[in-house]
């Protein structure tokens, strides 16, 4: 455990002077603060607006950024270092290859799980502040775990990434279209298939797709509370599904588990 901390805290203390961790709280604090405040702006006013529409624009605004941030953070993490020989010169030390890896994945996790919490808890504070409603803090702790759950399962997906190519470059494509797939291309389709299926496509059919996608899964965990007419698409049939926030908590983890655990089979088996 004490190398893993060990290379955990030098990860972590290699984003502090990358500056990684300001500029991705500084990223997550204006635009989360901005469109908290200028919710209203559709309606012709200035100010918050209500928190499902809110928590809903923040949910729009996080399943774009945060995999996309984290894939960035971390598609390198393990090709770049084979590329410049020093991977090879960590695993000199007394350090399994599981060890290190379950290091980095908890250094770089923290820069997201820190720059999440201090970005979004900004909406947070300026959110209750104008409400005074204790449903605030409730509802926004929801998101920044589940939003820490979904750069987690990226960051997870990244190391497949990284140490599934022999270059950096490579490693940069895949990860800009891993972003696209998950981000974008996923939803599409499935609007796609929604439309063009003749009989179309049941609700729980539909959710189970969604679970393909964690993209997807972090948004019906802060938006199954919601009114469906806050959102649209896909989502917007599947918002009123069977299952419990509980088991959608459940798929966000283990679209962080498995990745995780088949990068490290990938890692131990993989000659440098």
């Amino acid at each position: 455990m004490r190398q893993i901390l060990t290379v955990a805290n030098k990860e972590f203390h290699d984003g502090l002077r990358n500056r990684w961790l300001i500029s991705i709280t500084l990223i997550f604090a204006l635009l989360s603060i901005g469109l908290t405040y200028f919710g209203a702006a559709a309606s012709g006013a200035v100010g918050v607006a209500s928190l499902s529409t809110t928590v809903a624009s923040l949910a729009s605004l996080a399943v774009f950024l945060i995999p996309l941030i984290a894939l960035l953070l971390s598609y390198d993490s393990f090709v770049g270092e084979q590329e410049s020989g020093t991977l090879l010169l960590l695993l000199t030390y007394p350090i399994s290859k599981s060890q290190l890896l379950l290091g980095k994945f908890i250094g770089q996790g923290s820069i997201i799980a820190l720059a999440t919490v201090l970005g979004f808890g900004s909406s947070a504070v300026l959110l209750y502040f104008q409400l005074g409603d204790i449903e605030v803090l409730t509802s926004f702790s929801i998101f920044i775990f589940s939003a820490i759950l979904l750069g987690l399962s990226f960051t997870a997906i990244s190391y497949l990434i990284s140490l599934s190519v022999s270059e950096k470059s490579k490693a940069a494509g895949f990860a800009l279209i891993t972003w696209f797939l998950f981000a974008l291309a996923f939803d599409l389709a499935l609007l796609a298939l929604l439309v063009g299926v003749e009989d179309g496509i049941s609700q729980n059919g539909l959710t189970q797709l969604m679970m393909l996608n964690p993209a997807d899964i972090f948004r019906l965990v802060n938006l199954s509370g919601l009114d469906s007419s806050d959102v649209n698409g896909a989502l917007a049939v599947a918002i009123n599904a069977s299952l419990s926030q509980a088991q959608l908590f459940t798929a966000l983890i283990a679209w962080v588990a498995l990745p995780l655990t088949i990068a490290i089979f990938i890692f131990k088996r993989k000659t440098l």
